[in-house]
């Protein structure tokens, strides 16, 4: 139990240090950065979401997007209707996703392999054409987003992306840090025995469909979270928001962290937020033409995602972590 007191402590301690020098770096580079800087936290808490579940529970899920317009739509309505503050319309973004997440997964816990991956991406592709039905819901042209401004007066360098990237930030390492947590918990070691046997795990008398119900909701409220931040970013929500490019870019993000470890998640996080600027090098080099500016990000991605499924399926992470008890097992002999 001191154990495992000190190793909260620490990875509490480590979290804190990471929030300061995010802070003192957010501070001393261009709109462009910190722009990048929001995005970046929201794939790192999108990414952990489908390592969650997937990694984690066995579950594939190829809409997460949808959940993330979810929480996005909740946040926004929750800000725009009752002005509530920017943390409670996240509050309402995570439980709301959550609770989409519980019905879904409700069903999911009946389903696997292909047949939960066809649901959740019919999901994707249907939920921009409700949207676009209710008019309180903005139809095509959406709904802005206005976070406000800082409770306290930081000076008039202090630009609305900076604050975006703060809330950003912030909000990520929260929730790596609670999914750390949660992850070493029973619950974690629950989800893996069931990914890794469920029959083993259900003679062990672990319930499997209640255990895939629970990681679906908290995946899904992991990712209404994502949704939230994304709309806070761009400024808006709206059906173009969210595309299903979005779910495939996740779920590609989680395979180049590693979709079995969350440790990982910035890997994935920071290729989908350089892909396009590298992309645009490129394109600028071969003439902005406008079809190679339009597919080469995408390219970029696909052919990233089957050199690492074709070398190191497990992420780089897994990998170096595989390589180091093969060193230590070789030492010992």
């Amino acid at each position: 139990m001191h154990k495992l007191l000190r190793s909260n402590l620490g990875r509490l301690l480590l979290f804190g240090i990471i929030g300061v020098v995010l802070f003192l770096v957010g501070n001393r580079v261009d709109e462009l950065r910190v722009y990048q800087g929001a995005t970046l936290a929201m794939y790192v808490v999108a990414i952990a979401s489908i390592i969650l579940l997937t990694g984690y529970s066995g579950q594939v899920s190829l809409g997460h997007g949808a959940l993330l317009a979810i929480g996005g739509y909740s946040a926004v309505l929750a800000r725009n209707y009752w002005s509530l503050p920017i943390w409670l319309c996240f509050a309402v973004a995570v439980l709301t996703a959550a609770a989409a997440g519980a019905v879904l997964g409700t069903a999911a816990a009946r389903l696997s392999g292909p047949y939960l991956a066809g649901t959740t991406l019919a999901l994707a592709v249907g939920l921009p054409s409700i949207a676009n039905q209710f008019s309180f819901l903005g139809g095509e042209q959406g709904l802005l987003f206005d976070v406000g401004v800082p409770p306290i007066s930081l000076g008039a360098d202090f630009s609305p992306y900076k604050w975006y990237f703060w809330i950003a930030a912030s909000a990520a390492l929260v929730m790596l840090w609670w999914l750390q947590n949660i992850l070493r918990s029973r619950y974690g070691r629950t989800w893996r025995a069931v990914r890794g046997d469920e029959v083993a795990a259900q003679l062990a008398g672990i319930h499997a469909g209640k255990s895939k119900a629970l990681a679906f909701t908290v995946s899904s409220g992991v990712a209404g979270l994502a949704g939230a931040l994304l709309a806070m970013t761009i400024g808006t929500v709206s059906p173009s928001a969210f595309p299903l490019t979005l779910s495939f870019s996740l779920l590609t993000g989680a395979v180049l962290s590693g979709v079995t470890t969350l440790p990982g998640v910035m890997i994935g996080a920071v290729t989908l937020v350089a892909t396009p600027e590298i992309a645009g090098a490129i394109s600028h080099r071969l003439g902005n033409s406008d079809g190679v500016t339009t597919n080469l990000p995408g390219l970029l991605v696909s052919a990233l995602l089957i050199l690492v499924v074709m070398l190191i399926p497990n992420g780089p992470v897994e990998q170096l972590r595989s390589v180091r008890v093969r060193r230590n097992v070789n030492i010992h002999r």
